[in-house]
């Protein structure tokens, strides 16, 4: 199974390494479970304080009122959309790679990241899957709180995986077949 983001890795690769497959994310705005705590939060966090923005702007409150309230919306704005936003364009600058000898993970918004995994040296896989065939692959320990979520905007889960990839048992299968192969 091949598709074209093999040039994304060709000045990573190692000699005589070959890439197997490469992918990425699907693209679009997503919802995770953590959403169902995240946006009331977000809502009444964003409400609250464009109500009280509005309040002191529309009053003659000292500037210090009217200044105080900005930093609060913004993070309000940020946890309503901002984040979603911001998810989708990390994505769109992900990929994902299966070489002979590695696992391969690009990713960076501003600075390009590369996250190499050996095959042989893989820790625990875990795959989490949806009946259309997208899903998750996690090289490593599954932490519950992590995907609980939180609620601070800039916590970030740096469990590396292959998130919301298409024909993800094929992958992990793969993945496992060429860790056999490599012990």
């Amino acid at each position: 199974m091949q598709n074209n983001y093999h040039k994304e890795f060709k000045d990573e690769l190692l000699d005589n390494e070959k890439i197997l497959w490469s992918g990425k994310p699907k693209d679009g705005i997503f919802f995770k479970a953590s959403d169902a705590l995240m946006i009331p939060f977000s809502l009444m966090w964003g409400g609250f304080a464009i109500f009280w923005e509005m309040s002191v702007i529309t009053t003659d409150a000292p500037i210090f009122f009217k200044l105080w309230g900005i930093p609060f919306v913004l993070v309000g704005l940020y946890m309503i959309f901002g984040r979603f936003l911001f998810e989708k364009k990390e994505r769109e600058k992900t990929f994902y790679a299966v070489t002979d000898s590695r696992v391969l993970i690009k990713s960076g918004l501003f600075n390009t990241k590369l996250t190499s995994l050996s095959l042989q040296k893989l820790p625990e896989l875990s795959i989490t899957k949806k009946d259309n065939g997208f899903g998750t692959i996690e090289f490593g320990d599954s932490n519950i709180l992590s995907s609980i979520g939180s609620f601070t905007p800039y916590k970030k889960d740096n469990t590396p995986k292959f998130e919301m990839i298409e024909d993800v048992q094929y992958i992990y299968n793969e993945i496992i077949r060429l860790q056999r192969e490599k012990s």
